[in-house]
């Protein structure tokens, strides 16, 4: 998943995080910690298998919040605790999810605080399966499993790996990082880009001057992919068509994976959409022919002819024909120099909506570092300056704008 600091979706969020008996909680104490440090409100319910495991002053340690047990169900609370920490929370995550939990909820047994709180709830509910070899692929838990996805309920997992019996097989839980792209794409699905789909191109192109060396640029990928996040959490379904880059996807995302500007252009052709963010820094140039095998030394210097590669953002906005595949389409301009100018050039030529132009010349902006500093270009004449700040801040300031404008 793709990794940064800033969630903001996660901010101020009320997550209700059930806890059952597997070896598995060490993953869930890293995921209540990560998601409090996020922001989010994070109540633990432990069942008294998952106590076995962990204390509750572990959880409590991390979340800065009181963890319940069954012991507080026959408590003095016992008449309201389950409602009230179910109609207060934005979602119910269950991680560990045991196969005798998972079949408690599948067929409403309430027998502790933990499923008692699941029936009462009325938020959305993800559950993250975690058991020993063979028991995921048992019929009565396939069975359980259909039921409660049938009913709604999420389901992140479980992955295949070495599992705590020594066996290798289905039914490890998935990692808190991987995890926390489930829940914040649970969280996003009533935001304000549900049912839109968006496209968001990242990374660097490679043109390929022989079997092993390629023109390319300094483009980390790290702002489109912070953008493909930001979409995400607002509720879109996206397609991140990218380059290679050392970044792992988000959670949600389908991806496309091209190297040169052509790649990149048949598989746009093949994308339609609500939004383009074409965030990906495409070869303006290209050999006019890669040599069929690796040039060596020895041969002397090449003379390598370069021609004008594709104009990806002019053949998906379909100029002149009035065809646009994207009802919104955003462009960037990293330049060097005369950045407005050029940026606003290049927004009329490419028939944008508007264009986010960064100075590639700041040491503290651009490409290869976390933050970027941004001046938004409309295509009504409208600019917007943004300070310096995190690329996923960045994102989401820009899929505000793609936002109001699908409106």
């Amino acid at each position: 998943m793709y990794n940064h600091s800033r969630m903001s979706i996660l901010s101020g969020k009320h997550i209700l995080l059930g806890v059952t008996g597997s070896i598995a909680v060490y993953k869930a104490a890293d995921l209540a910690s990560k998601l409090t440090q996020a922001g989010a409100k994070v109540d633990v319910i432990l069942t008294s298998a998952g106590e076995k495991f962990v204390t509750p002053l572990t959880f409590q340690s991390v979340t800065g919040r009181r963890a319940f047990t069954d012991k507080d169900l026959w408590g003095d609370e016992a008449h309201v605790l389950h409602v009230s920490l179910g109609k207060t929370a934005d979602l119910l995550v269950i991680a560990p999810c045991t196969a005798d939990t998972m079949a408690k909820l599948a067929h409403g047994i309430a027998d502790n605080l933990l499923t008692v709180t699941a029936l009462a709830a009325t938020c959305p509910m993800l559950i993250a399966p975690a058991m020993d070899g063979g028991m995921f692929d048992h019929p009565a838990t396939q069975e359980n499993l259909k039921t409660l996805q049938t009913r709604g309920v999420l389901v992140a997992g479980p992955a295949s790996g070495h599992l705590a019996s020594g066996l290798k097989g289905v039914g490890r839980m998935l990692e808190p990082m991987e995890l926390l792209g489930h829940i914040r794409i649970a969280l996003g699905k009533k935001e304000k880009l549900a049912g839109k789909k968006v496209i968001v191109t990242a990374g660097g192109t490679q043109e390929a001057i022989d079997p092993v060396r390629v023109i390319t640029n300094h483009s980390s990928g790290r702002q489109g992919y912070a953008l493909a996040q930001a979409a995400l959490d607002a509720g879109a379904d996206v397609t991140l068509i990218t380059t290679p880059t050392a970044l792992t996807p988000p959670v949600g995302a389908e991806v496309v994976n091209v190297k040169s500007v052509q790649d990149m252009l048949d598989a746009l052709l093949k994308e339609k959409g609500d939004a383009l963010i074409m965030a990906a820094a495409a070869a303006d140039f290209r050999p006019k022919s890669a040599a069929k095998d690796k040039l060596k030394k020895r041969d002397g210097i090449p003379q390598i002819q370069l021609e004008a590669a594709p104009d990806i953002l002019k053949t998906v906005a379909g100029s002149g024909s009035g065809k646009r595949r994207f009802k919104v389409m955003v462009g960037f301009a990293a330049e060097s120099r005369d950045l407005l100018e050029n940026a606003s050039e290049k927004l009329k030529s490419k028939g944008l909506d508007f264009i986010a132009a960064n100075d590639i010349s700041a040491t503290d902006a651009g490409f290869a570092v976390e933050t970027n500093r941004l001046t938004l270009l409309f295509a009504d004449g409208t600019q917007e300056t943004l300070p310096l700040m995190n690329k996923s801040e960045a994102a989401e300031k820009i899929i505000e704008h793609i936002a109001r404008l699908l409106e």
